[in-house]
């Protein structure tokens, strides 16, 4: 399944603009027209502690040597189909034809993905609409039970 962006298909990750660090994504489940908007991070980055080798060659620079190296790899983007279970489980179910899975936005850093996140969300009221939308909160400070009548 792949991703489209303003009717472009993205299929590879040289496909995103230079310096692209995540994407904010709207999932529609075209049968029900419902929908989830979330972010994605292009590369996973994790710490590593160096082995003895890479410590050998440290030996003798000046001040306190690191202890761990900074390992980056491309995240699961292209087979990714969000955090939300329902959504998630109807991706496994039905036939990939009956979603569309589109990028709203490209990010050049986490503040900005998280920013443009919560912006979509709010902009399509994602929690006012749950008949529209399989969002159930937003940062986790905002929550759909906190919009359903009492």
């Amino acid at each position: 399944m792949i991703w489209n962006y303003k009717g472009k298909e993205i299929q590879e990750i040289t496909d995103f603009p230079k310096d692209t660090f995540g994407f904010i994504y709207i999932i529609t489940h075209k049968p029900t027209k419902k929908s989830y908007i979330g972010k994605k991070f292009l590369n996973f980055t994790r710490k590593q502690k160096l082995g003895k080798k890479e410590l050998k060659l440290l030996e003798g620079i000046q001040g306190r040597p690191p202890k761990f190296k900074i390992i980056q790899t491309e995240s699961d983007w292209k087979t990714y189909w969000s955090s939300n279970t329902t959504l998630k489980a109807l991706a496994k179910a039905e036939p990939e034809d009956n979603f569309e899975r589109q990028i709203l936005h490209y990010c050049t850093s986490k503040k900005l993905l998280t920013y443009f996140e919560t912006k979509y969300q709010m902009q399509y009221q994602v929690l006012e609409k749950p008949e529209e939308f399989w969002n159930i909160n937003i940062l986790g400070k905002f929550f759909k039970k906190d919009f359903d009548p009492q």
